[in-house]
């Protein structure tokens, strides 16, 4: 594509986002990428909750684009709610699959019809912001792409996940096309309490993190923020399970945002989050605490300052072997109104990851993993693939029965506080020798 062309086509994107609705959005311009490339037909899928599937939101033959969606007939294994459809396209490890996991465009060729011998080509792109995974924009065109035409593609793509970041702000479409199992009161808050991104890639440092529910949700949450030249992180874990753990959960996390966003030091922010769980409990005479480990990494220097609250201590790996950190354990927060908290504070190198878990990835039902093992063998994947590989071997060994929520936080640090990022179409491709595939 041309670079006028490009421009044009840029221009018309943003024209149809603004003019649709937040609902529409997304489709419309969905619609627009797959007319700049010369597409017969386009597709938006969306990351399915739980990180194990796609799920199809949009699906446009481009020659009947003005069709109304109702007309269509309902296929095995879709959704339907006041208009909206949803189809779940599990991750089997076909192109989808590996488009999610490499971040990089797949092509396949396959005939518009059986036996017609006219060939098309689908083309999958990564829609993807700072390593987090959006979903995919899926393309059927009538010619093999070359390799400007799947550049550009690409950049298309990431696009898109601005363009549906900006509008799930506004409706509920988008996470009700994500849910594809019910979900809880307990669950709805504790999903509430989580960053939105469970993803940030930055020059210095890479953060990812995942959470995996127990059947009676437990009141695990993690949090992070990046702040000009500090990354702030934490992970907790609230007694007991259900409604009663995610209040707890909400007043916990709620504390520490607070006590964070007013400036306040580590030491600080600890100290005035059980000040308040221990306040909750004594006028409401209950006995509710949080264990939990809140950090500050300093991205000049490398030094993480961690406060443990009664947690389970945290791992490093560095230079392939598998530590945990000696931290001091203070008790957990609520459990006495006068606790006096302690730091302490390691220096990184280039490297090294840090890997934050709760119990639930310890618990007896699993006690058949090496975490340390576990760890070990996940140094060469992305920590976005690293977490996830991790609560997949709890899963595994609990028969996907797990009695506790099983969360999973890790940070990689790159060291060069500033340093450009080398990225492509919204992932950090500094692992990726060709970005295409």
């Amino acid at each position: 594509m041309a670079p006028e062309q490009s421009s044009t086509s840029l221009g018309r994107v943003l024209d149809a986002a603004e003019a649709a609705s937040p609902v529409d959005a997304v489709e419309a311009v969905t619609k627009e990428l797959g007319r700049a490339v010369g597409a017969t037909e386009v597709s938006f899928l969306i990351v399915d909750q739980s990180g194990r599937a796609l799920v199809r939101l949009s699906h446009i033959p481009l020659q009947h684009a003005d069709d109304a969606a109702d007309a269509t007939p309902r296929l095995t294994g879709e959704r339907r709610d006041a208009g909206e459809r949803a189809m779940v396209v599990p991750l089997d490890g076909g192109p989808a699959e590996q488009a999610v996991r490499t971040q990089t465009v797949q092509v396949s060729a396959s005939e518009t019809e059986p036996g017609s011998g006219s060939p098309q080509w689908t083309v999958l792109a990564p829609m993807t912001e700072r390593g987090e995974v959006i979903g995919l924009l899926e393309l059927c065109v009538p010619q093999a792409p070359d390799t400007d035409a799947l550049a550009e593609i690409a950049r298309l793509a990431h696009l898109l996940a601005f363009v549906a970041i900006a509008n799930r702000r506004h409706t509920d479409v988008y996470e009700w096309g994500q849910r594809s199992r019910p979900s809880s009161l307990s669950a709805e808050i504790q999903q509430r309490l989580l960053p939105g991104p469970r993803t940030c890639e930055a020059g210095a440092f890479t953060l990812a993190a995942w959470l995996e529910p127990a059947a009676k949700i437990a009141g695990d949450t993690f949090d992070y923020s990046l702040a000009r030249d500090v990354l702030h992180l934490s992970m907790t874990d609230a007694m007991g399970h259900g409604v009663g753990a995610a209040l707890t959960a909400t007043l916990c996390v709620g504390g520490l945002r607070g006590a964070r966003r007013q400036g306040a030091s580590l030491l600080e922010q600890a100290s005035a989050t059980n000040a308040a769980l221990a306040g909750h409990s004594a006028d409401n005479a209950l006995d509710d605490f949080v264990t939990g480990l809140i950090g500050r990494l300093d991205l000049r220097s490398g030094e993480l300052e961690l406060v443990n609250a009664g947690h389970v201590a945290p791992f490093l790996l560095r230079a392939g072997v598998v530590t945990t950190l000696a931290l001091p354990a203070d008790p957990p927060f609520g459990l006495f109104g006068d606790t006096r908290f302690r730091s302490t504070t390691t220096a990184l190198e280039p490297g090294d990851r840090v890997v934050l878990v709760t119990d639930g990835m310890l618990e007896r039902n699993a006690a058949g993993i090496d975490l340390s093992v576990a760890i070990a063998e996940t140094a060469d994947l992305h920590p976005r693939e690293a977490v996830r590989r991790l609560a997949d071997s709890v899963l595994d060994a609990t028969g996907h029965a797990l009695e506790d929520d099983a969360t999973v936080m890790l940070v990689s640090w790159h060291g060069g506080h500033h340093r450009r990022r080398s990225t492509f179409a919204g992932a950090d491709s500094h692992r990726a020798s060709d970005p295409l595939g």
